[in-house]
């Protein structure tokens, strides 16, 4: 439907309304900020100080506003299922979605029930946001004129982007809920898409390991550019937390106090199902069969608005759900509905006491409100211990069906039974080989050989593939002693790529087989040579790395998608199936279309790594633009899918002849818990995101070589390195 042109007016005019606050807001606000000092150190970092918790918050969401306000806004339209109001009527199926597996009259539900110590952070964290647009009218929010409270409750799993669907697309909610529920045509769905564009990788090292005697932490979540921004949180109610947070999130998500450290990965623990529902049509409406009996689909409308040309329209959907939850898709002509724990006030409680845990103890009190549903946890302490926990949220299950795939709804059998407690779900405490690694990978060569053991635990409870990654990480971790924090940043910025250990002698084998009169193999002789001489390290000035890195992207691509999230996660195993099922032929014509390419591109295939991966940041931009024409940074790195450990995504946009990173490293840590803090960083590019500021790309030669910045954690350290020093407002 459209709306009208008086309520359209009538739209704007409310909107304009609720940028004036009242004067006993802005009183409260003031008196608020002047609770809060924010020291941005020589790297533009905020370390906010504040007399409670909520003060600090208040000037967390202050300072983070100053940054960059646009992605909060986004951030938060995301999670309220309201993007398409911003980006228009593409997002409407994403922001349906949304709305869903997330009730926002759930969330406000959630608030006024919620404890006062929360509600307190919550009003500080709605109020630091409003105060910075209060004295700041020359932002002009697109669609949010003013922040409640309840809006932080409606993150999914405390982190924007971790919704759990099953295996749903977008592509399905749209096709089921656009053509209407009879429909029988299908939409494809690939519930493992990108899956290594949003890994991490978190190593732990033990004293044994440690060449100071200390135990130390490696921080490495892969994330889109600019996901989060760094931050201290200083409080005179324990609070000294030091780390990222994802824009509009008000607590450190991943990061260090002065006693404990932690590092959440994704860990593709089964924490969403789908259940195919025996549906029909009655004279009544529709009906589903469960235990032998009907029961009545529920149904509500869901309005989602759009803009077109500046326009605000709207679609409205007859939403259905089941006891199971929402029906998002239709396959094989059965419904099937969403059951998931995406959105819940626990995770927030849990995600903020963890950041105020002073020992393992405590961390563990905090990991059994069991509410962190996609994460696993990377842990290191002052005590010398370290600790992995795979997964938290584990529903219980009937280990006699497969809920990799969609099982039967119409039976109580495959109802969830509770949930794990916490001491059931896979972990690893003080492991004697003295190192844990996770990089998205299975849990059961966590620690090479003081691993978890794989047949204790049920099936759905962890994933076991591998990946290069992983196989990268173990042969390092495995091999050293005595690891100094700047050898432990060595490692994690390893740039090997275990991935064509496997990959290439097939080549190499098809190659010399190959008859010498053929002229394939003529035609494709320097390159092979090329990669035989190769040292399978990716390097700039490496010829190789950009051969390798195009051929094996071809040929990963002839292979078929994996079609469950356990098959998703077994890279190693996909590579082997590559290794051996792909024709050595296929392999040598795909290397000779990469030669072709990059010959019809740049006028010859020699091209060197570094002359077309690139760093570039031209407007700090949510959608950055990049230009040939302007300054970018050759980057050694590479995608993270080969065995690389950092990551580098990249690709050509816009016409572009060179490849620039959109995803990958993100905000880095590597922390040693002695009777001081000592700990280092890098984020990418620079904290601004503002192009004039001098942090804008100050920091990105440290991203792109590995080169980390000392964090200034102790109030003395802060105050001699300090730029400027503020109240909000001021």
């Amino acid at each position: 439907m459209k709306i009208g042109f008086f309520a359209f007016c009538s739209l704007i005019m409310a909107s304009a309304f609720a940028q004036s606050p009242s004067q006993a807001e802005v009183k409260s606000w003031e008196a608020q900020a002047k609770q809060v000092n924010i020291v941005r150190d020589t790297y533009g970092v905020p370390h906010i100080y504040g007399k409670t918790d909520a003060d600090v918050v208040f000037g967390l969401m202050f300072s983070q506003c100053e940054e960059n306000f646009e992605r909060i806004e986004r951030n938060y339209l995301e999670m309220l299922g309201r993007r398409a109001e911003m980006e228009g009527e593409r997002l409407v199926y994403n922001d349906l979605l949304m709305r869903l597996i997330a009730d926002s009259n759930d969330a406000k539900k959630d608030y006024l029930k919620s404890p006062i110590w929360l509600k307190k952070l919550l009003n500080a964290h709605a109020d630091g946001i409003n105060y910075f647009l209060y004295k700041h009218p020359e932002v002009r929010p697109v669609v949010l004129k003013k922040f409640e409270p309840w809006f932080h409750l409606m993150y999914t799993d405390g982190s924007v982007s971790a919704t759990s669907t099953g295996g749903a697309s977008v592509e399905e909610i749209k096709q089921f809920y656009e053509n209407g529920p009879e429909t029988n045509s299908t939409a494809a769905y690939h519930p493992i898409k990108d899956i290594e564009e949003r890994g991490s990788n978190g190593f732990a090292i033990a004293p044994k390991r440690s060449a100071s005697g200390n135990a130390m932490l490696y921080i490495n979540p892969h994330v889109p550019f600019y996901f989060r921004s760094e931050a201290q949180m200083i409080s005179e109610e324990g609070l000294n937390a030091y780390g990222a947070a994802t824009w509009g999130q008000f607590f450190i998500y991943q990061g260090f106090n002065e006693h404990v450290g932690w590092m959440h990965t994704s860990g593709y623990t089964d924490v969403a199902d789908l259940y195919e529902e025996k549906i029909s049509k009655t004279n009544k409406g529709w009906v589903y069969e469960y235990d032998k009996k009907f029961m009545p689909v529920k149904s509500k409308p869901i309005t989602i608005y759009y803009t077109v040309n500046g326009e605000r329209l709207a679609k409205t959907f007859t939403a259905f759900y089941t006891h199971h939850g929402p029906v998002v898709a239709k396959r094989n002509g059965k419904w099937l509905a969403l059951k998931e724990y995406n959105r819940s006030m626990k995770a927030l409680i849990q995600s903020w006491k963890t950041t105020k845990a002073q020992n393992l103890e405590e961390y563990t009190t905090a990991m059994k409100g069991l509410s962190n549903t996609t994460n696993n946890t990377v842990y290191a302490d002052d005590q010398g211990n370290i600790a992995y926990w795979h997964g938290n949220f584990v529903p219980k299950r009937n280990p006699g069906f497969d809920f990799n795939l969609p099982v039967d709804g119409s039976i109580a059998a495959t109802e969830w039974q509770g949930v794990h407690p916490l001491e059931e779900t896979v972990h690893l405490i003080n492991p004697a080989s003295g190192w844990m690694q996770n990089c998205n990978a299975t849990p059961f060569t966590l620690a090479g050989e003081s691993s978890p053991n794989k047949n204790n635990y049920p099936y759905y409870m962890a994933p076991d593939g591998q990946n290069a990654r992983g196989i990268n990480a173990m042969r390092l971790l495995n091999n050293r002693d005595s690891i100094s924090l700047e050898e432990l940043i060595e490692i994690g910025y390893d740039r090997y790529l275990t991935a064509f250990d496997i990959l290439l002698p097939p080549l190499f084998k098809a190659f010399d087989a190959t008859s010498n009169t053929d002229s394939l193999k003529n035609k494709i002789r320097p390159a092979v040579e090329t990669l035989r001489a190769w040292n399978k390290i990716t390097d700039t000035s490496s010829v190789a790395t950009t051969l390798a890195i195009d051929w094996a992207t071809k040929v990963n691509a002839l292979w078929p998608s994996a079609k469950t999230r356990e098959e998703g996660t077994e890279f190693i195993g996909r590579f082997n199936a590559i290794a051996s099922g792909v024709s050595g032929r296929k392999m040598l014509e795909k290397l000779n279309e990469v030669v072709n390419e990059l010959t019809a591109k740049y006028g010859y295939w020699q091209v060197r790594w570094g002359s077309i991966n690139r760093y570039q940041r031209l407007t700090g931009k949510f959608a950055e633009v990049y230009d040939d024409s302007k300054e970018s940074l050759a980057v050694p790195l590479s995608s993270s899918r080969w065995g690389s450990l950092p990551a580098f995504e990249s690709r050509s946009m816009y016409s572009s002849k060179g490849r620039y990173g959109f995803s990958g490293n993100s905000f880095i840590a590597a922390v040693e818990f002695g009777k001081r803090v000592k700990a280092k960083t890098i984020v990418t590019g620079g904290h601004s995101n503002n192009p004039l500021s001098p942090h804008f790309k100050d920091q990105s030669a440290g991203f792109v070589y590995g080169k980390f910045k000392d964090v200034f954690f102790y109030k003395e350290d802060v105050y001699k390195n300090k730029e400027k020093e503020y109240r909000p407002g001021e």
